[in-house]
């Protein structure tokens, strides 16, 4: 592992007074976030509460969003079943039970649906498309969360045969973006969750306010900036995660030892969502969405049970692959590293990955192989957008998707081994040294007497603290 370089970002200028100097360490860590307005600070320390955020702030448009209400509301009228498609993480399954539980309000004829990760994959795709209609013959609308903006096929077999479907995403679209699409609400400035929350609080303010906890959860677990619109769901959706009354989110509480009263972001990100994760990582995601939205203490204490069973298998299995994968990955000096075994599960190669990246600060591809066909997750280094590197060489994937520091995708396992080799060779230009030394950003250095309760309490101004805001 190569050494972390400091960076340090700002500097003291020997302020005479203890309380003068505690305000200019708290300016600069603004100024190193961005902040350095007066009108910039005061949206940063006290964000726009999320039922006042406008859609064009959220870069949503707002006759996609129009043209959404006026098709739910005839499928109601029409008694025609919906179905509102999920995706299996965190960020989906919380949009999903946002927009399914809006939709109950309603009275609408409405089911939740997460794919099956091993024999579906991920997102929309044709064929479930086809096995929903033949099990709900009228079915008439279908409106994905956290994923659909790269699903050309799938939207243009449910049109075929008799379906709208509206998209719900905040992904980067590709070259398979879904022009039959009936609407489509799309904006990269917030999460699935926070999109389907803002879906949700056009249909109705009053009841949207009840989701916060979610939207909050999808957000954080995303690993999402929290600056501008993304802070307010985290800002407030964690004031209501902590007064939350959802039965199974108050099992998990229980379960990890989590006082409410003191939930932040870490909660969230460390002890939360990797066991909400945990079920579409092993088993079925629908399990942490009925955990999400039942109301019966009983089935709450049985789903986080199994959720907490679950999350602690997901734990050993991933140290298992990440030993393997290091021993490999130590046996390659390319700039990216790409890793393939039909020993990898499939559930994991994501969080595999993100450790190779860990230990070794390179881009990693870890493939699941399974007979013909093999899935890989990507995670990568910042500065490198790795979904955009991928699609240099998209001739030899089955389909994909992603960010900038995250994507998946599905190949041929007779077509690993040149893409590996065509994907090494187009980002070594691309890969500099530069981006592969792994750098500290320090906000500013302190002497140890600049050290008090009172100065946290100053730094505590800045919460939630995350990506984006560390």
């Amino acid at each position: 592992m190569k050494a972390i370089k400091w960076k340090v970002l700002g500097k003291l200028q020997n302020s005479k007074t203890p309380s003068n100097k505690k305000e200019e360490i708290v300016n600069i860590l603004l100024e190193n976030r961005g902040i350095k307005k007066r009108q910039e600070r005061e949206e940063f320390l006290n964000p726009i509460h999320p039922r006042d955020l406008t859609l064009e702030e959220l870069k949503v448009d707002k006759t996609q969003v129009e043209k959404t209400i006026r098709r739910i509301k005839a499928a109601i009228v029409n008694k025609e079943k919906i179905i509102v498609y999920g995706d299996y993480d965190a960020d989906g399954v919380s949009g999903t039970a946002i927009l399914w539980e809006a939709l109950w309000g309603l009275k609408a004829d409405v089911l939740p649906y997460i794919p099956e990760r091993f024999s579906e994959g991920y997102g929309l795709n044709a064929e479930s498309v086809k096995n929903l209609k033949s099990k709900y013959k009228n079915l008439k609308l279908i409106i994905t969360v956290d994923n659909g903006i790269v699903a050309r096929d799938a939207v243009k077999k449910a049109k075929d045969i008799g379906i709208n479907v509206i998209i719900t995403d905040h992904h980067e679209k590709g070259e398979k973006y879904p022009e039959d699409a009936f609407a489509v609400i799309h904006t990269k400035e917030i999460g699935g969750a926070g999109i389907a929350w803002i879906l949700s609080r056009e249909i109705n303010k009053d009841f949207a306010l009840g989701q916060l906890d979610l939207a909050a959860m999808g957000t954080i677990a995303d690993q999402l900036p929290l600056i501008g619109p993304n802070r307010s769901f985290a800002k407030y959706g964690i004031l209501a995660l902590r007064e939350t009354k959802r039965p199974g989110l108050r099992e998990i509480y229980n379960l990890a030892s989590i006082d409410p009263k003191s939930i932040d972001t870490y909660h969230v990100n460390f002890m939360i969502a990797p066991r909400i994760n945990a079920m579409g990582r092993l088993a079925h995601a629908i399990e942490s969405l009925r955990l999400l939205c039942t109301k019966s203490p009983t089935k709450a204490l049985e789903l986080s049970t199994l959720l907490e069973k679950t999350n602690r298998d997901r734990q050993n299995l991933v140290e298992e692959t990440v030993v393997h994968a290091k021993e490999k990955a130590l046996k390659t000096n390319e700039k990216i590293i790409i890793l393939h075994s039909d020993n990898y599960h499939e559930g994991i190669i994501g969080l595999a990955a993100s450790r190779l990246v860990e230990e070794f600060y390179r881009p990693s591809i870890v493939l699941s192989i399974k007979g013909d066909i093999a899935k890989a997750s990507a995670r990568s280094v910042s500065g490198f957008n790795i979904i955009k590197a991928i699609r240099l060489v998209n001739e030899y994937l089955i389909d994909g998707g992603g960010h900038e520091m995250a994507a998946g995708f599905s190949i041929e396992t007779k077509n690993i081994e040149i893409f590996a080799k065509q994907l090494i060779r187009k980002s070594r230009t691309l890969l500099t040294e530069s981006l592969l030394q792994k750098r500290l950003k320090i906000d500013v250095e302190l002497e140890l007497s600049d050290v008090s309760f009172d100065l946290i309490d100053k730094i505590k101004q800045l919460e939630p603290f995350g990506i984006g805001n560390p």
